[in-house]
Parts: structure tokens; C-alpha cells; sequence
């Protein structure tokens, strides 16, 4: 097994292949259309192309490629089937694997950051990997007393790669949203590469995942294994069986999808208010269903310090928007950043555009779907749509920048899930200001 590439300069090379490959299909696909083969068939071939050597390199490189890849994922539901349908299967895929550290490299991680006696530690340890992700990757193990563990190790050289990665696919953002039609994908490149560091460091993945667990000890729904050790590169904490929210997804049932559904919208909006933290990466691959149906969430490398809970004006703000006051709305988001001073908006605009997060509060129960999202999607990014240019108008405050991601992030999955969540009881329950006057 090669290692992975850990040069700037060949990572740098790979990830610049990519739009001279794109070309390269693109002309192929004229040739082919040339040629006489119909469209359709040809532009199906092109993307499904596209998607395999995009991915694939993505899933090669690890760090922040793997990283994009891992959130361009969420929002596979708002594109358009015929161009989701080649993407699906190799972006499932990145959501929970990755090629393999040789078991070498691993154990010379664990002699770093744990000690030569590292072994001792462990009554078992397996070499081969249980599971991959973009920064590091988990191995089934044994405690010294006898408890089921898993093992993260962060890729060596990954904070290199990360940063390098994340600067080097913010220049090509224009790029990539050639190669996803309609995806702004530049805000997300620039969030991720503000919170690399974060990221990075176990030992604060450690203390932010010792606060959810003991926030949500002796929940009935939701499980948050706990933390044995931590160092800066290896993170060691309980193993708990579960079932992929990804292969929920998948195949799951109508009562499975809802379930999921309701235990992922619960958790995301409760954390600010019982671990006065928000979880901030809300792609499926951290996510599980345990055997006894709890919701288990596994990684804890993003997360926003809320200390206060949610800003109470976002509640404020959903329950006006609810009622229609577009007034009141513009004047809102003008005191809370969204719109600048020397902006000028239309507030009916504002109040259309801001619908995705608006029409689900409107119901006791919202079934979420990949034809919704995409109606929405379609509309937004509809050039002929007088609402269209309000996304340029519109600020995001620092202090949004995360719970922004987590809210679209979240609404997506949903849709993948094609679940029914009770809306209105959790925003009553969780989100400050939501039901007050």
C-alpha cells in the first residue's frame, strides 16, 4: 500500500490535474458527440467520470482534499438528478473510507505520542483500520481493562497537507463549481481553512468531546462515547457499535429514516444549550444508530463554542419570518450583520430567500426531500428569478459563520434522509426566543 502523498508540491500537482482531466473528458465528450453518439449518454459518461477520478484523488490525497470532498458531500440532494446520480456512489463512499496506513506507520505513531510501551496499554489492538476520514483513521482495540475501544490516528504530516490543500483549492473554488453546477463552493473552503487548526489538535477534540459526553450522560437517545486518552495525534475513547447514518441513507426504512432524522435534528440544535458547544460537522460519516436505536456521534475535531447557547435573535428572527414580517426581518438581519449599512435590499427579497430555513418551521412535522431541496436550489440559482441576486447582498457575521454551515448542512442530510422530523417541538424546545413574543 504507497503512502500517502505528503510533498506540498506533489499534493499541489495532483490537485491542479484535476480541471486538465476535466478538459481532457470534455473534449472527449465533444469527440464523442461528434461522432454521433446521443447527448444524453454522453454527458451521463462525462460525469460519471468526473466523479470517479475527482473522488478518487480526493480520497488519495486525505487532508483537506478529503476534507472537501467530505462536505461538497452534504449537498449532494440539491443538485439536479441528472447530475447527482454519477456523483452519489463515489461521494457515499468518501463519507466513510479512505485507502489504509500501512500498520508501520501506525505503530510509529502510537511510539511518538503514547510511548514505547504503547503496547501496553492495550490488552488487543487490530493493525487493520475499522474506518478512514480525511484527517486520520480509527482501529478497533482493546483496553487495558478489558474495554471495547476506538483508536483515532491523525495521518502524519496532516496538518501540512491540510493547510496546504485548503489554500490551494480556495484558488480553484471557481473550479470546482464547474465540476458542481450551481454550488458556491468558495464560502465553504474559507470556513474550513479558518478552522484547520482546530481541527488538528486532539487534545481539544478530546476536551470538546468529555463536554458532550457528560452533557448527554444517561440520555435515552443519544450516546457520546467517552474519552480514555488523548494525546495530540492520537485520540482514544469507548467503541460503540452503530449502524452508518450513510447507509441509512442508503437503504434504510421509512421508520428508520425518520428516526434518524429526529435523533440528528435533536442533537445538532441541543448542543449549544446542554454542552454550550455546537457540533459543526454534520456530514453522515460522524454519525451512527446504535443496536438499541440511540443516536451515536463520533467526531468532535469541529466544534463552535456557544457558552450562551444560540444567538436568541435567530430564533427571533424565524418566528417573525414565519409570520411573513419582512420588515421586521431586514431590520434584523441589518442589526445582526447580514446586511450591511451601504446595502440596499428589497425585504420581500430577503424573506424568499431565506425561505429553505423558513418553510420547514412552519409545520409541526416537515418531510424533507431531494425534490424539495432542489426546488429550492433550482429557484435560487434561477438567473431570471428576481430573488436570485440577493445572495450577493447578504453578509455572513463571523460569529454565524458555523452555525450557518450546521444549519444548511443539517437541512441537507435531511433531505438525503427523505425523513419527516417534528420541527416545531425541537426549534420550541432548543432554539431561545423561538416561542417568546
Amino acid at each position: 500500500m504507497p503512502e500517502i502523498p505528503r510533498s506540498a508540491l506533489t499534493r499541489s500537482v495532483k490537485i491542479a490535474a484535476l480541471p486538465a482531466a476535466h478538459a481532457g473528458r470534455a473534449a472527449w465528450g465533444l469527440g464523442k458527440r461528434l461522432g454521433g453518439k446521443p447527448a444524453e449518454l454522453v454527458t451521463a459518461e462525462l460525469q460519471a467520470r468526473t466523479a470517479e477520478q475527482m473522488f478518487s484523488v480526493l480520497g488519495e490525497l486525505k487532508g483537506g482534499a478529503m476534507k472537501v470532498g467530505q462536505a461538497m458531500s452534504i449537498f449532494e440532494a440539491a443538485m439536479p438528478e441528472e447530475v447527482a446520480a454519477p456523483y452519489r456512489s463515489a461521494l457515499t463512499r468518501l463519507q466513510a473510507a479512505a485507502p489504509p496506513l500501512p500498520a508501520s506507520s501506525i505503530h510509529a505513531i502510537l511510539t511518538e505520542e503514547l510511548g514505547e510501551d504503547w503496547r501496553s496499554r492495550f490488552a488487543e489492538f487490530n493493525d487493520r483500520p475499522a474506518a478512514a476520514a480525511s484527517l486520520g483513521q480509527v482501529h478497533k482495540a482493546v483496553w487495558h481493562d478489558g474495554r471495547v475501544v476506538a483508536v483515532k490516528v491523525q495521518y502524519p504530516g496532516a496538518d501540512k497537507a491540510f493547510i496546504s490543500d485548503l489554500n490551494q483549492m480556495t484558488r480553484m473554488g471557481r473550479l470546482f463549481a464547474s465540476w458542481v453546477p450551481g454550488m458556491d463552493i468558495k464560502p465553504l473552503l474559507e470556513e474550513l481553512r479558518a478552522r484547520a487548526i482546530e481541527e488538528l489538535d486532539y487534545l481539544r477534540e478530546s476536551r470538546n468531546q468529555r463536554a458532550f459526553a457528560a452533557a448527554y450522560e444517561g440520555d435515552d437517545e443519544i450516546v457520546v462515547p467517552h474519552v480514555l486518552a488523548a494525546a495530540p495525534h492520537v485520540l482514544v475513547s469507548e467503541w460503540i457499535d452503530g449502524r452508518p447514518l450513510s447507509e441509512i441513507i442508503a437503504d434504510g426504512t421509512v421508520e428508520e429514516r425518520d428516526h434518524a432524522g429526529r435523533l440528528y435534528m435533536r442533537f445538532l440544535l441541543s448542543g449549544p444549550e446542554r454542552a454550550g458547544l455546537l457540533h459543526s460537522d454534520p456530514h453522515p460519516g460522524n454519525f451512527r444508530i446504535t443496536p438499541d436505536g440511540r443516536f451515536c456521534v463520533l467526531d468532535f475535531g469541529a466544534v463552535a463554542e456557544l457558552p450562551e447557547g444560540l444567538p436568541p435573535a435567530m430564533g427571533r428572527l424565524l418566528r417573525i419570518a414565519m409570520a411573513g414580517d419582512a420588515d421586521t426581518v431586514a431590520k434584523g438581519l441589518r442589526d445582526e450583520g447580514f446586511i450591511l449599512p451601504s446595502v440596499t435590499v428589497d425585504p420581500q427579497q430577503v424573506l424568499n430567500y431565506l425561505d429553505p430555513f423558513v418553510e420547514p418551521a412552519r409545520h409541526d412535522a416537515f418531510h424533507f426531500t431531494r425534490a424539495w431541496i432542489r426546488g429550492q436550489f433550482i429557484r435560487l440559482n434561477d438567473v431570471k428569478n428576481p430573488d436570485f441576486t440577493m445572495g450577493l447582498k447578504l453578509n455572513l457575521p463571523p460569529s454565524y459563520a458555523l452555525i450557518h454551515r450546521v444549519w444548511l448542512g443539517c437541512i441537507a442530510v435531511l433531505c438525503q434522509l427523505d425523513a419527516t422530523v417534528p420541527m416545531r417541538h425541537d426549534l420550541e424546545e432548543w432554539v431561545p426566543s423561538f416561542t417568546q413574543p
